[in-house]
């Protein structure tokens, strides 16, 4: 527990977190690897996860993402080639890419998240009928929300 100004901690500290409500569910942890080829064989030759999942970022990046048989755990692997939208040049500690988290509201809860700590990375956008929405933590690590798009429902 984090300690307040007034001395509670953040998890009793009910005026801290206004707005924030907890349906958050984990979904994957997404790592940025510089070859992908070398980390799919890593991943799935000496590590045992299978390849559940691949597909082409609208920003040009590949995510593959990965799961073992016997945890419900999943890894996403993130490239981004040169000269696309997030590429950046490797540096230690850039390897962290993001965590996910599937959101009913992406919208409101990004909302919430940069009134209680976060900051913002990427504005909530549209990617096919997904809605998705980047922050970052109080400590920079970036933070994914994930839901399918509300407002084509309406």
């Amino acid at each position: 527990m984090v300690p307040s100004a007034k001395g509670s901690s953040i998890c009793s500290g009910r005026s801290l977190l206004r707005g924030v409500r907890h349906a958050l569910s984990f979904m994957y942890t997404g790592i940025r690897v510089q070859d992908l080829r070398r980390s799919l064989t890593y991943y799935t030759k000496v590590m045992g996860f299978k390849k559940v999942h691949r597909g082409r970022m609208r920003a040009g990046g590949i995510f593959v993402q990965l799961k073992q048989p016997r945890s419900s755990q999943v890894l996403e692997l993130n490239y981004y080639p040169r000269r696309t939208k997030y590429y950046q040049r490797f540096k230690s500690g850039s390897e962290l890419d993001h965590l996910a988290f599937w959101e009913r509201d992406v919208d409101r809860k990004y909302e919430v998240i940069l009134a209680n700590g976060g900051s913002k990375a990427i504005a909530p956008f549209l990617e096919g009928s997904f809605r998705l929405a980047f922050a970052k933590d109080p400590d920079g690590i970036w933070i994914e929300l994930l839901g399918k798009d509300r407002r084509a429902r309406r």
